[in-house]
């Protein structure tokens, strides 16, 4: 095995350094443009730091726009159809990995076409599907188009962790005798918990971050997420009230950043488990 040397080390490091720079600019010019006043905003030679920070653009976006009610409403989509999304993929991904034959090979190919369509192709079509079934302007509509939208990458990612999964544990439970439910529900579900977690989490930040099925779907300001709330503050013309814009978008990431946090052990476990191939 060839060993790196110290130059082709020192040249790594610097490139990760600049493309941690790189993907850590416009978070941190978002802060310090929440954080600027008026004047600072206007100003042609503008700073990293803001010279006298205030508060006013927050107190301004909580004023200007219903920010708590499109949290909420965000959460209770995101959160339900993450949750219903890998309820429904679990078992279809283990059916998948363990029984490979026409029909897993027919809904593997499945997952990967229906990530190649645009959404402007099944806007119209899901509109009326919807609009019949009277679930325009809802948030159980919106959930139910999330959970179809989030479904083949929640399959996706979890047959490679159910692949990972030792044949062998599941042919010690049947001789044991336990059936293929209680396999599954004793046996493999538990070992593709870390697996899930980080399924659930990428399914539940992708709703969050959402913006074009709630923009067409969501009439009414108190039905609205907040990725949509958001783009109220950009005005008819085109102008962002920028100061608002940006403190409204930084409350926003908090939620993606606090629940990276606290289960980032776990999504880093599922993501190798699931890099793995039985």
């Amino acid at each position: 095995m060839m060993r790196t040397t110290k130059p082709a080390r020192a040249a790594q490091y610097v490139a990760l350094a600049a493309y941690l720079v790189f993907l850590a600019f416009p978070f941190l010019w978002l802060i310090s443009t929440a954080f600027k006043p008026a004047r600072e905003l206007g100003s042609l030679h503008p700073t990293w730091i803001p010279k006298d920070p205030t508060l006013d653009n927050f107190r301004q976006a909580f004023d200007e726009q219903p920010l708590l009610q499109a949290a909420g409403n965000s959460l209770i989509a995101a959160l339900s159809a993450s949750l219903i999304a890998v309820v429904i993929a679990t078992p279809m991904a283990y059916v998948m990995a363990r029984h490979r034959n026409r029909v897993a090979k027919a809904a593997t190919g499945w997952v990967v076409i229906s990530q190649a369509f645009p959404f402007v192709l099944i806007i119209i079509p899901l509109f009326l599907i919807l609009k019949n079934l009277h679930l325009i302007n809802s948030l159980v509509g919106l959930i139910m188009v999330y959970v179809v939208w989030s479904l083949p990458f929640a399959l996706w990612m979890l047959v490679g962790y159910v692949r990972a999964v030792p044949t062998e544990l599941e042919e010690a439970a049947a001789v044991d005798g336990a059936s293929k439910v209680r396999t599954f529900v004793s046996v493999v579900a538990p070992l593709l918990a870390p697996g899930i977690v980080a399924t659930a989490m990428f399914a539940f930040i992708t709703a969050w971050n959402e913006f074009f099925f709630a923009l067409v779907l969501l009439k009414t300001p108190e039905k609205q997420t907040l990725p949509v709330i958001l783009n109220r503050f950009i005005g008819t013309e085109g102008v962002a009230d920028l100061g608002p814009l940006a403190a409204a978008a930084f409350l926003a990431t908090i939620p993606s950043l606090v629940i990276f946090a606290i289960i980032q052990k776990r999504i880093t476990g599922g993501m190798l488990a699931g890099a793995v191939k039985a």
